[in-house]
């Protein structure tokens, strides 16, 4: 069992890790690193728990709020966001403490209901509402479609702590629980993974919520998500990276992601990123038979060209690449271009599939893209290599 960690006097870290998931929604999103589940007790003149875990955690859970304080004499829990992962344990802790008031939005309500049909003390809070513990209090702002129509934020004044839930955090499992405790570049690249491919939808949503937040001058000091590392050190950081994400500031960098059957379509796909080399743009080149497509999509975030290719297969592309391409139709990242490429035999087909699921997913199409029957000749290949040097210095401008 994890420890207990104190965020400040009478705030504690009460969650659970879990070393060994390796998927989350299902098979939707990899989770290499593990993740954990992160809940909050504030003990004061009265008590709140703010989040619970998931449900095979529940256990643990119990057992971390009784070493630190009675659960029955929890008088609040908040639930900032009904997904499983965060509620799971709900059920079983309202057990414990059967008179606490629940409070969440109104589609926090109506989703609790639907998932666990209980009758409980529920208060629906609104942004700007807040409740007195004693010495400290719980402000709450709504925020809706980050990433679910239910989700809100609490945050605690008297410490400048947020606890925004799914914001901010990332899928990694660790025995330290700080920003200060571990190596900031492997937080950061899982957070981007985790904005890329669950919030990049909402990134209109997410800059509207953060000029709010900046209106309401709100003092962070401190930001504990509910997956991840809490950020106590410098949690401007990744307020910074969430904005430059969601403005999508992609850099001089393209992503070509494709398969191939007999190599001619990865003979395209080696010249195009030779021109793109020579062209001085940053490159990553993904075969998607070996590769795992919410790595490819973190590294989506921050590039300006993506370039699809596919040999024709049955006048259809290689199932291997579709899963990508339905990706980025659901996630709809912005400010890119997009191409199509590939090799075909007696019929074509593919190229043109590709580009229409990019424009689905509105990315600008550069036109014609290029497609090869049979094995790309010597002249076909700097045809590839002449239009990957024009992308660089598309992406360059």
């Amino acid at each position: 069992m994890s420890q207990i960690t104190a965020l400040a006097e009478g705030i504690y870290w009460v969650g659970a890790v879990d070393w060994n998931i390796r998927s989350f929604h299902g098979p939707a999103f990899s989770t290499h690193r593990g993740t954990t589940y992160n809940a909050y007790l504030v003990v004061d003149e009265k008590v709140a728990l703010i989040d619970t875990v998931y449900g095979p955690f529940t256990e643990e859970l119990v057992a971390k709020l009784k070493r630190v304080n009675d659960p029955v004499k929890i008088d609040y829990l908040v639930i900032n966001h009904t997904e499983s992962d965060h509620s799971g344990a709900f059920p079983a802790i309202m057990k414990l403490c059967p008179r606490a008031r629940v409070l969440c939005t109104q589609r926090g309500y109506d989703s609790l209901k639907a998932h666990y049909n209980a009758e409980f003390d529920y208060t629906i809070v609104k942004s700007g509402d807040s409740i007195s513990l004693g010495r400290r209090s719980l402000t709450f702002i709504e925020a809706p479609m980050l990433h679910w129509p239910d989700s809100m934020f609490t945050y605690v004044p008297e410490e400048a702590l947020l606890l925004p839930n799914d914001a901010f955090g990332q899928h990694i499992a660790t025995t330290n629980r700080f920003d200060d405790e571990v190596d900031i570049g492997l937080v950061m690249d899982e957070a981007a993974k985790y904005f890329a491919n669950i919030l990049m939808p909402f990134s209109n949503l997410i800059l509207k919520k953060l000029e709010e937040i900046q209106k309401l001058g709100l003092n962070i000091k401190t930001i504990g998500p509910s997956h991840g590392i809490i950020w106590r050190r410098d949690p401007g950081r990744i307020i910074e990276a969430y904005s430059r994400w969601s403005e999508s500031r992609g850099t001089a960098k393209a992503i070509i992601a494709y398969d191939t059957m007999w190599l001619s379509t990865e003979k395209m796909a080696l010249a195009i990123m030779d021109g793109l080399v020579a062209g001085g743009a940053e490159v990553k080149l993904f075969k998607l038979s070996v590769s795992d497509r919410n790595d490819i999509i973190k590294e989506i975030l921050d590039a300006r060209a993506i370039l699809v290719g596919s040999p024709t297969i049955n006048n259809d592309i290689l199932p291997v690449v579709s899963p990508l391409l339905d990706d980025l139709v659901g996630l709809r990242p912005k400010n890119k271009i997009g191409m199509a490429f590939g090799s075909y035999g007696w019929g074509g087909g593919a190229q043109k599939i590709i580009a229409e699921r990019l424009k689905a997913a509105k990315i600008d199409l550069i036109e014609p893209g290029i497609a090869v029957q049979w094995v790309p000749t010597a002249d076909d290949l700097q045809r590839c290599y002449e239009l990957g040097r024009e992308i660089a210095a598309r992406i360059k401008d």
